[in-house]
C-alpha cells in the first residue's frame, strides 16, 4: 500500500488556503487510499522568532482543525513531530549528506530571510537548514508520496536529492518520494495580494481566510477581495490574478474547472458573492466538527 507523509507548522491559525490545497484532500482521498501519516510539525515552528506558549496552544489547535477536517485516528496516523526524536537525530545525519549550496537555493529560505532582514531581524540558522529536517520527516518513514502545495514541492525536490544521495553513497536506505498536487487551488493566494500565497504565518488578516472565521468575516474579507482592471470576467492567471484567485477558490469549493466558471459571470460583484458563499459552506462542517473538538479536550489529548 502507498504511504503518505504530510504535515502543518503550527506558526499561525490555519486559512483556507491550507484547506483547500491539502487538509481537505488528506481527509477526502489519502487516509482512504493509502497508509496516511499526518503530523503537526512543530519543530519547524522554531525557526523565526516565536513564544513556546503560543507554539503549544496552535499546535493543539492545529490537531483539533486535522480532526474536524475529516481525519479519522482509525484510517491514518496523526501525531505532533517533536513527540518523536527519530525526526532531529536523523535530521542531523542528513545535514552531513546536504550541502550548503542546495540550503541556499530554496526559494522559501530566499524569501523569508530577505523579509526578516527588511525588519532589521537577525535570521537563525534553523531557517536555513530546516528543509533538510522536513526531509527527514518524510524519509524517517519511507513514505511514496508527499502531498503538498506548490511552494513546498522544491524542498520534495530536495528530500529526493538527498535520498538517492545517501543511497548512492552508503546503501540503499530510503524511499524516494514523489511529490503529488491537488488539480484545482494547490495554491490560494491572498486576497488582498493576489501574487503572494494566503500564509497562515501573517498577522494582520484582511487578505487571509482562517478556517475559524465567523461566517460574515469571511463574507467581508471576499467581498472586499483586490480584483483587477477591465470588466470582463476571464481566467488568466498572469494577467488578472486577482480574478483568477476568485474563480480558482469557487472551483475548488464547489467543482467545476476556473475557465468554466468564468464564462457564467458578467460582474465581479457576483463572482465575489457566490465565491463568499461557497467558502461559508465549506468551511460550516469544520467548524462545527471543531467546536465538538474543543468541547472534549481529552479526546484530542
Amino acid at each position: 500500500m502507498t504511504r503518505v507523509f504530510s504535515g502543518v507548522k503550527p506558526t499561525g491559525h490555519l486559512t483556507l488556503g491550507n484547506y483547500l490545497g491539502a487538509m481537505r484532500r488528506w481527509a477526502v482521498v489519502d487516509q482512504h487510499e493509502a497508509d496516511a501519516l499526518f503530523c503537526v510539525v512543530d519543530l519547524h515552528a522554531l525557526t523565526v522568532d516565536h513564544d513556546p506558549a503560543r507554539v503549544r496552544r496552535l499546535s493543539r489547535q492545529a490537531a483539533s482543525l486535522l480532526l474536524a477536517s475529516g481525519l479519522d485516528p482509525a484510517l491514518c496516523t496523526l501525531f505532533v513531530q517533536s513527540h518523536v526524536d527519530e525526526h532531529a537525530r536523523l535530521s542531523y545525519v542528513l545535514e552531513c549528506v546536504a550541502t550548503d549550496g542546495e540550503m541556499r537555493r530554496m526559494i522559501q529560505y530566499k524569501e523569508k530571510a530577505a523579509r526578516e532582514q527588511r525588519r532589521g531581524g537577525s535570521v537563525r540558522l534553523s531557517l536555513l537548514t530546516y528543509p533538510v529536517l522536513m526531509a527527514a520527516d518524510i524519509l524517517a518513514y519511507g513514505a511514496d508520496e508527499v502531498p503538498v502545495g506548490d511552494d513546498q514541492v522544491q524542498h520534495v525536490e530536495l528530500t529526493r536529492d538527498l535520498a538517492v544521495r545517501f543511497n548512492q553513497r552508503y546503501g540503499h536506505t530510503f524511499v524516494v518520494p514523489r511529490a503529488t498536487r491537488p488539480g484545482v487551488a494547490a495554491r490560494v493566494m491572498n486576497l488582498q495580494d493576489p501574487t503572494s500565497k494566503m500564509g497562515k504565518s501573517d498577522d494582520v488578516g484582511p487578505g487571509i481566510v482562517y478556517l475559524l472565521d465567523e461566517p460574515d468575516v469571511v463574507r467581508k474579507k471576499v467581498m472586499r477581495a483586490v480584483t483587477d482592471s477591465g470588466r470582463e470576467v476571464v481566467y488568466d492567471r498572469e494577467a488578472r490574478p486577482g480574478l483568477a484567485n476568485l474563480l480558482e477558490i469557487l472551483a475548488a469549493c464547489s467543482g467545476g474547472s476556473p475557465e468554466e466558471l468564468s464564462g457564467a459571470y458578467t460582474s465581479y460583484g457576483a463572482l465575489k458573492k457566490d465565491t463568499a458563499e461557497a467558502v461559508v459552506e465549506v468551511l460550516r462542517p469544520v467548524q462545527e466538527r471543531h467546536k465538538e473538538l474543543c468541547a472534549d479536550p481529552g479526546y484530542v489529548e
